[in-house]
């Protein structure tokens, strides 16, 4: 079965056209139902890539390349597809999970009326009732407590991780085929966060979704991707079965992630590896198992 997604040749310039790239000829293909893990330092290129698949770069950027998606229409290049097309698409069959809620949500909008706004948008003749019950249905699944009640109040009168549950009901309330998180457990604590990715792993599963989850967390990725891509300086330097790749790295910049991560067998009297600038030609002991 060919991918539901598929990046080929993908390159982004911002400025002049001999600037450096920001992203630079990369390859990377979703199946269905499959969760592929981006991971990589912090501008490497991982959101770039993302916005460019939903069109949301703007006219700063300069994407050339294949974006080829197969959706619910036959086969479409989501880069040669016009805006008001791409809308049509967006929330409706590819979603996106924003790396900062407070951010992402309107601050002087109930919840309730975004969340119900995301599924009238793909629905014109969805009434404001409708619209509503699916909203209280979304907010439930994810877990957020009296979800009828609360659907008056605003994105301040919730905690950091219910904004971030708020924001994935609102990406699957018009259950689309393809989720993309952008880093959604970076401002949270390791409890919450471990409840996000036990929801976003138990919601993939019971929806059959194919997901793009980006982090710079290799551990967190690890444990909801059955497959990861390694990212550096705009290029994918590794792809494999996470299972694999985590444990035995080809590539030393994979290596040199990996070493700058603490485990319970890290040397507390001495500082962690550092990921610098030849980390692709220096040489890294093995992974323990």
């Amino acid at each position: 079965m060919p991918p539901i997604l598929e990046i080929e040749n993908l390159r982004i310039h911002f400025g002049a056209p001999n600037a450096p790239a920001a992203v630079r000829g990369i390859h990377l293909e979703i199946g269905d139902g499959e969760v592929l893990g981006l991971v990589g330092e912090s501008g490497s290129g991982k959101s770039v890539t993302a916005l460019a698949i939903l069109g949301l770069l703007g006219a700063a950027a300069q994407v050339e390349g294949r974006i080829l998606w197969r959706g619910t229409d036959g086969p479409i290049d989501l880069l040669r597809r016009p805006q008001r097309l791409l809308r049509t698409l967006r929330g409706r069959e590819i979603a996106m999970i924003f790396q900062e809620p407070m951010t992402a949500l309107n601050p002087v909008m109930t919840i309730g009326r975004q969340v119900s706004e995301c599924a009238q948008a793909h629905s014109r003749s969805m009434t404001g009732r409708e619209a509503k019950r699916r909203a209280i249905a979304a907010l439930e699944s994810v877990a957020i407590p009296e979800a009828a009640r609360r659907c008056g109040d605003y994105p301040h009168q919730f905690s950091g991780g219910q904004r971030q549950r708020i924001l994935i009901a609102m990406a699957l309330i018009n259950r689309p085929r393809l989720l993309i998180a952008d880093e959604p457990t970076t401002a949270l604590d390791v409890t919450v966060q471990a409840q996000v990715l036990g929801l976003l792993r138990e919601l993939q599963r019971h929806y059959g979704l194919a997901m793009l989850f980006i982090s710079h967390d290799l551990a967190v990725v690890g444990e909801l991707a059955s497959r990861v891509a390694v990212m550096r300086a705009g290029e994918i330097v590794e792809t494999g079965p996470s299972r694999i790749l985590l444990s035995e790295p080809r590539h030393n910049y994979t290596r040199s992630l990996l070493a700058a991560v603490p485990t319970l067998r890290t040397d507390k009297n001495r500082p962690l590896a550092a990921i610098g600038g030849g980390c692709l030609n220096k040489s890294f002991p093995p992974i323990p198992h």
